[in-house]
């Protein structure tokens, strides 16, 4: 009696097993693309990083307070807020201040002609003044 009583619970236990398992074949196309979905989010990841890391860039130089605004370490918190961008760059450059961009100054520097500009440029004239 023993005996009779295990074979019918084998076969609910194989027929329970059938009904949870798949094909060899669908089992594979998902977790082929499983893989594909993995890789497309990591490569989404990777330019979504790169993305920031040029927008916190652009946004440091545009302030036009430091001289390379690769000098200002990336701080994704900052890309939100300008205030906070803004104290970033001045607690920056109150610990080393040598990383300012510097004025230009506008007008003469002292190089190039500096002579009478009354009369226009003549190479006959000059070819006068040679011989």
């Amino acid at each position: 009696m023993v005996s009779g009583t295990d074979e019918p619970e084998n076969v609910e236990t194989e027929q329970d097993e059938s009904a949870d398992t798949f094909p060899r074949a669908y089992v594979e196309k998902l977790r082929t693309e499983a893989k594909d979905h993995r890789h497309r989010a990591e490569t989404a990841e990777t330019r979504s990083n790169e993305l920031l890391r040029q927008l916190f860039t652009l946004k440091v130089g545009a302030t036009g307070k430091l001289a390379d605004p690769t000098d200002l370490e990336f701080n994704a918190d900052s890309l939100a807020d300008d205030d906070t961008l803004n104290a970033a760059i001045d607690d920056l450059l109150s610990r080393k201040p040598h990383l300012k961009a510097r004025k230009i100054a506008a007008g003469p520097v002292g190089q190039g002609v500096t002579g009478n500009k009354g009369e226009p440029f003549s190479l006959l004239g000059r070819l006068r003044q040679s011989v």
